[in-house]
């Protein structure tokens, strides 16, 4: 698991194409801060499928940093 509290911005020479799956968001308390915590879980054609693949927390300056960027670019 990783806690985001600052995202930059990369300079990805590849797009590469991803598959679909499922995520899923909850709201978690650590050492008295809250997070948003986005979860996904593998897709039908992994060995378990269904299984939490990635976890991340953002801070509320990351999730605030985050919807600044959505306003901005998409």
């Amino acid at each position: 698991m990783a806690i985001i509290r600052k995202i930059d911005e990369l300079d990805l020479k590849a797009n590469a194409r991803h598959s679909e799956t499922h995520g899923g968001w909850s709201i978690q308390g650590q050492d008295g801060e809250k997070f948003l915590q986005i979860n996904t879980v593998g897709s039908a054609d992994r060995e378990i499928p269904g299984k939490v693949s990635q976890t991340l927390r953002l801070s509320k300056e990351a999730v605030e940093q985050l919807a600044e960027l959505a306003r901005k670019h998409l």
